[in-house]
């Protein structure tokens, strides 16, 4: 009963669950009855999202340096008790329960979402 970080508006994997998006934003000109039906996601957690300052940089990010500064404040923000908190119970539930996270990004290796599976990974959770 894994988890899995998948990319929001791909197609689900047979047996994903429930698709939760760790996004700051809900994805634009869709209409929110819309998302889970067009494979974004079925509950939206922005707890883990980067902060709106912090998405900018990431996405500016173009080379390893800049990348690993965004990598940086990312661990930093989720350091936060609310935050650390969240990723305790997604950590946790993924030994219980099969579920996905996910972004928009094209690539995981220069998305929040490749850092959100480390964090998650350090806290025990079952990865498909």
């Amino acid at each position: 009963m894994p988890i899995r970080v998948v990319r929001l508006g791909s197609p689900r994997a047979r047996g994903e669950g429930l698709r939760i998006g760790t996004v700051r934003r809900p994805p634009r000109g869709v209409p929110k009855a819309d998302f889970a039906s067009r494979d974004f996601y079925d509950v939206w957690l922005p707890d883990v999202a980067p902060s709106e300052e912090l998405l900018k940089a990431g996405q500016a990010a173009d080379d390893a340096s800049a990348w690993r500064t965004f990598s940086r404040r990312y661990r930093a923000e989720m350091k936060r008790p609310e935050k650390a908190h969240v990723l305790d119970l997604l950590a946790a539930l993924s030994r219980e329960s099969s579920f996905s996270v996910g972004c928009y990004c094209a690539s995981e290796e220069r998305c929040h979402r490749s850092i959100l599976r480390e964090l998650l990974s350090e806290r025990g959770a079952v990865f498909a």
